[in-house]
């Protein structure tokens, strides 16, 4: 990109440091559940801005500022669970959050003044460069130390005109294009010449139509399913007082007695205490209450064949508890098919750092906080748990979030045809967290062309169909059970194809040929810019 022309003069507030702050929070804004797209495109085109003539320097305190405001600003609710929760005072709560922040925006620093420094004058390779940078720090967020990829930027674009490429390059491929467009338009900003806002003008309508013309349909229906969606809303502060445990275990009963779905989804840890400490009797009363419901909620299937999924912890002090989904047939299932579901076990294996798992030589931090359970072990399963015709998939918590581990379970004969995630967001409050969590189940069922059902503790518990549409939803913040119709898809997306093949090692490699490229064409070929000091 050059540097700004005459006419862009009244533009260069833009490329201060408070502008390029504010920029940043604006990116928050434009993930659910305001879902301004458009906003994200034109933030991020203000970084462009800022940095398109800068010395390295500067362009990674920009890259850096940017990140911060866009990173505090979406997931300050990390704050509710260390203070709230976790009993930390609120001044090294809020420090613990933006300190986070701060480490994550290292890498856009690093995109940034990588960008500053290869830039090579040529408005079409700049704008490859911007792109390329912008995705190697996305990927570096999202895959480095076990990764932190909340609210990558390619979330907000799942819904708007660039939602098509979704099933194509997948929601890192949606960082890079949407950097694409946010460098073209800060080119059209800057160089004013017909050609080239022309160019760019045929580059943005270009990126917004090709998916449409392309083939948009890679999966077909497996059939419905009638499920029943459990939503508690058991406070965060009661869930793990053993003098209310006994009013869980009877409202679970009873929740689940209500349920009219052949398949019933409770939330993540639903029962918080491990298996082994589930008395017999108690475990067959769970069983007993599928039953009720089960001629009328379930023609298409036997009357005896209904089952649950059941969030709870499986394992002890010694092994390690593991955060888990069992399956539990009621009590008039007989033969195969409750011997199926009670022998079916799921364990998380993406651990959340600090919540889940302890980075080395960070257990003081966490001794600062009194969360339960804060060293979990990791699960091994990822078969999927077939039931009415259906193989249901579970995910819990924010494993969503990485579609490159879960991709195995959706190629091959026995792939997945429906997600389950089961969640507990009651940690983080309720503002953004929930919407923002099921802003990425979407992005998963448009990637996967799969329906996603999720069953939380305080919401969002909803459906999500194979289009990404939001089909029923329950209100946050309150008790009920959703009762809706889930349409299993099998099949495979060109993204899920590439993805299985080969990780996310092509996006990789896109980024460092570009990278490579622009450094082989070296300083002599740039023509002079003006440089800010």
């Amino acid at each position: 990109m050059r540097s700004p022309a005459s006419g862009a003069q009244p533009l260069r507030w833009l490329a201060s440091a408070p502008a390029v702050l504010l920029a940043g929070i604006a990116q928050t804004l434009s993930f659910s559940p305001f879902e301004w797209w458009w906003l994200q495109l034109l933030s991020l085109a203000v970084l462009a801005h800022a940095t398109a003539s800068a010395m390295p320097r500067r362009a990674a305190l920009m890259g850096w500022l940017y990140a911060v405001g866009w990173l505090v600003s979406g997931f300050w609710w990390l704050y509710i669970s260390m203070h709230d929760y976790g009993g930390m005072h609120p001044a090294l709560a809020a420090l613990a959050v933006l300190v986070l922040a701060a480490l994550l925006g290292l890498y856009y620093a690093a995109a940034m003044a990588l960008w500053a420094r290869l830039r090579t004058g040529r408005p079409g390779w700049d704008v490859a460069l911007w792109a390329a940078c912008w995705l190697g720090a996305e990927l570096a967020r999202g895959l480095v130390f076990t990764g932190f990829p909340w609210i990558a930027s390619g979330y907000a674009h799942a819904v708007g005109p660039l939602a098509a490429w979704a099933p194509w390059i997948g929601v890192y491929g949606l960082c890079a294009l949407a950097a694409a467009v946010a460098g073209a338009a800060a080119l059209w900003v800057q160089d004013q010449s017909l050609r080239a806002r022309s160019a760019v003008s045929a580059l943005v309508i270009l990126l917004a139509l090709v998916p449409h013309l392309l083939p948009d349909q890679f999966t077909r229906s497996t059939g419905t399913l009638q499920v029943s969606l459990l939503q508690p809303n058991v406070p965060q502060e009661i869930k793990f007082n053993p003098d209310r445990l006994s009013l869980q275990l009877h409202s679970l009963v009873r929740q689940l007695t209500e349920a009219r779905g052949a398949l019933v989804v409770t939330p993540e840890s639903v029962l918080p205490l491990s298996r082994d400490q589930i008395s017999d009797g108690y475990w067959a009363a769970l069983r007993d209450a599928l039953q009720p419901a089960s001629a009328a909620s379930a023609p298409a299937l036997d009357a005896a064949e209904r089952a649950a999924l059941i969030g709870i912890f499986v394992g002890d002090e010694a092994s390690g508890y593991v955060n888990s989904v069992v399956a539990l047939p009621s009590g008039a299932t007989e033969g195969a098919a409750a011997s199926a579901a009670a022998g079916y076990l799921y364990g998380k294996r993406h651990l959340l750092p600090f919540g889940e798992i302890i980075p080395p030589g960070f257990h003081w931090f966490v001794n600062l906080m009194n969360i339960p359970l804060a060293d979990q072990a990791r699960g091994r399963s990822t078969e999927a748990f077939a039931f009415g015709g259906q193989r249901l998939r579970p995910l819990v918590c924010y494993e969503d979030l990485f579609g490159e581990d879960i991709v195995s379970s959706m190629v091959g004969p026995l792939a997945a045809t429906v997600f389950v995630n089961v969640s507990n967001l009651a940690w983080f409050g309720r503002w953004l967290v929930q919407d923002q969590h099921l802003q990425f189940s979407q992005m998963r069922a448009i990637e996967f062309q799969r329906p996603v059902i999720r069953s939380t503790n305080t919401g969002a518990t909803a459906v999500v169909d194979h289009h990404g549409q939001i089909t029923a939803r329950l209100p946050p913040q309150t008790t009920g059970v959703l009762e809706a119709s889930v349409e299993g898809r099998v099949g495979e997306t060109p993204y899920a194809r590439w993805l299985a093949a080969c990780g996310l090692w092509p996006l990789i490699a896109v980024a460092l040929t570009v990278v490579t490229a622009a450094a082989f064409i070296g300083p002599s070929s740039r023509p002079q810019r003006a440089r800010r000091p």
